[in-house]
């Protein structure tokens, strides 16, 4: 709060300190982002790296037919802090030096907080991993499955419904260890159960033999087909 105060009145948290403030990001290293709605003056206070967008300051105008138009709100206040739109922090760290791995985790974590993300343009992934294997399956011209599916009590990572085949996809850091190991199992039995073919995939099987996947994938989606 300090910080925005210090910048002056129409100053608000922007960029990768206001992720943070919405909980999109952990806390990051650095100097507090803050936008101002001027275009002169300081470039940065001690420890405040200032970000200058007269756009957050702009006033009702008249359109052509004479009726007064607003632009987009741009500003809001959570937990008693000034701080950009949620839609307009995630444009900004889109056009920010932040690595474009946090920024497609603040609009992951964004989206599953069903916080409006204006026009900003998502594949319904989740992680990384889930992005590059559905990567693998467009590339080889596979037919684009529904991403992040809920069935039943659980959510899977992709899904063909015409053919009902399942797509799980693990990484170490998220399934490793007995307790994510039986709990996969499971979900695969309860699967089943309900009649949806499962294929389970590695992060190291996706680095190795994506040509074995994307195979994988087309055989058990033509199976089911003719089934």
């Amino acid at each position: 709060m300090a910080a925005v105060l210090a910048c002056g009145p129409g100053a608000a948290l922007s960029h990768g300190s206001a992720a943070v403030h919405w909980d999109l990001l952990r806390p990051l290293e650095g100097p507090v982002d803050v936008s101002v709605p001027t275009r002169s003056g300081r470039a940065s206070r001690r420890g405040v790296r200032i970000h200058r967008r007269p756009d957050l300051g702009e006033r009702a105008t008249l359109s052509t037919n004479g009726l007064q138009t607003r632009p987009p709100r741009l500003v809001t206040v959570r937990q008693g802090i000034p701080v950009t739109t949620v839609a307009r922090t995630l444009e900004d760290l889109q056009r920010s030096e932040l690595r474009p791995s946090l920024v497609r985790r603040a609009i992951r974590q964004a989206e599953f907080l069903h916080l409006p993300i204006g026009e900003i343009e998502t594949d319904g992934t989740r992680s990384d991993l889930e992005r590059d294997f559905l990567r693998l399956f467009l590339r080889r011209r596979l037919p684009p499955p529904e991403v992040n599916v809920p069935i039943g009590p659980m959510t899977v990572d992709f899904l063909w419904r015409d053919e009902r085949l399942v797509v799980e996809t693990d990484s170490y850091a998220t399934h490793g260890g007995t307790i994510a190991f039986e709990d996969d199992r499971t979900r695969d039995l309860e699967l089943r159960r309900r009649r949806y073919a499962v294929h389970r995939f590695s992060e190291r099987q996706l680095e190795l033999e994506p040509a074995a996947i994307a195979d994988d994938v087309a055989r058990g989606l033509g199976s089911r087909r003719s089934s």
